[in-house]
C-alpha cells in the first residue's frame, strides 16, 4: 500500500467507525422584544410614543407560536373563539407607529371615544386584535401584535372598563387590512381592532 492509500485509510476509517451526526446542531434564539413602550394605567395627557425608530429585526429559529398561544386574554385566561365576535361601527381602530406598541395621542381620543361606548354598553364583551405590517418575521410579528392589543387594554382598563370584559389576540402579519407594499399601506396594518361578542 503505497502513502497516498495509508493516508486515505487512517482519515476514512474513524469516520466509519463513529458515524455522522443524524441532525445537524441548531442554535436557537428568543425573537427579542419589540421596542416600543405599552401604556399601562395613564391617562391620556401622559401617554407618550417614544421617538426612536427601529427595524424589526427579531430573530428566531425556534418554531413559531402554535395556534393555541397566539390569543390571550383579560382576566378570563380563555382563549377567545373569534367567530362568536362581529365588528361595531361604533368601535374605531388604533393604529400605532412602525415596531411599536405605544398609544399616540391622536389615538388616546379614539380610545376614549370607545370607553365612552363601552361605558354606556356593559354587557359588550370585547375582542381586541393586534395587527401588524408585512416586515419583520412571523414570531416576531405576533410577539408585537399581542403587545399592541394588551396596550389597547391596559388604556381601556384605565378608563375604568372591566379587564374581564376585554380579551386579546394577535394575528401578527396574518391578516392584513391592505395587500400594497408602502408606507401608506403598512400604517393600516399597524392597528388593534374591535370586535363585540355576538349578543
Amino acid at each position: 500500500m503505497n502513502r497516498y492509500g495509508l493516508v486515505t485509510v487512517v482519515l476514512i476509517a474513524p469516520a466509519l467507525m463513529f458515524g455522522c451526526a443524524k441532525q445537524p446542531a441548531t442554535m436557537t434564539t428568543g425573537a427579542p422584544a419589540p421596542t416600543g413602550m405599552a401604556v399601562t394605567g395613564l391617562s391620556p395627557t401622559t401617554a407618550r410614543p417614544e421617538s426612536t425608530e427601529s427595524q424589526p429585526t427579531g430573530r428566531s429559529e425556534t418554531s413559531p407560536l402554535g395556534a393555541d398561544q397566539r390569543g390571550g386574554a383579560g382576566t378570563s385566561g380563555t382563549r377567545p373563539a373569534p367567530g362568536e365576535f362581529v365588528g361595531v361601527r361604533d368601535l374605531v381602530d388604533v393604529h400605532f407607529d412602525f415596531d411599536k406598541y405605544a398609544i399616540r395621542s391622536r389615538d388616546a381620543e379614539t380610545l376614549d371615544a370607545n370607553a365612552r361606548w363601552l361605558r354606556a354598553n356593559k354587557d359588550a364583551q370585547v375582542l381586541i386584535e393586534g395587527h401588524c405590517d408585512e416586515r419583520g418575521t412571523e414570531e416576531y410579528n405576533l410577539a408585537l401584535g399581542d403587545r399592541r392589543a394588551k396596550a389597547t387594554v391596559d388604556y381601556l382598563v384605565a378608563q375604568g372598563i372591566a379587564p374581564a370584559r376585554l380579551v386579546t389576540i394577535s394575528y401578527g402579519k396574518e391578516r392584513p387590512q391592505c395587500s400594497e407594499h408602502n408606507e401608506a399601506c403598512w400604517a393600516k396594518n399597524r392597528r388593534a381592532h374591535f370586535l363585540v361578542k355576538r349578543g
